[in-house]
């Protein structure tokens, strides 16, 4: 089946590739509707939303990982035995913030 040729307008299509188009064309319209509601006046217009959509999800998708990674990376930062990484203590201060002055 893979040797019939289909004509098509400018040369011969393998029937493999046209079914291979199809089932990718089919898997984009799946896609586009996934995506939302159909925009625009005719189908140029319609997969050309469907692109910018797919590029803001994407760009959502890595920003998520990002923040998720950071997350993980940092998780026990603050925990750690006898040790006070990150953070500083004031020392012969009193409560309003000004260090009192030394006594002779």
């Amino acid at each position: 089946m893979d040797e019939i040729n289909i004509k098509i307008i400018g040369g011969l299509i393998p029937s493999f590739l046209l079914r291979k188009m199809s089932k990718r064309k089919s898997a984009w319209r799946i896609w586009a509707k996934a995506l939302g509601e159909k925009s625009g006046k005719d189908d140029r217009e319609a997969d050309t939303i469907a692109c910018i959509r797919t590029f803001i999800l994407v760009s959502y998708m890595v920003t998520n990982i990002a923040i998720v990674a950071n997350a993980v990376r940092h998780w026990n930062d603050g925990v750690n035995s006898n040790s006070s990484h990150g953070h500083t203590t004031q020392v012969g201060s009193n409560v309003s913030g000004t260090t009192s002055p030394e006594k002779i």
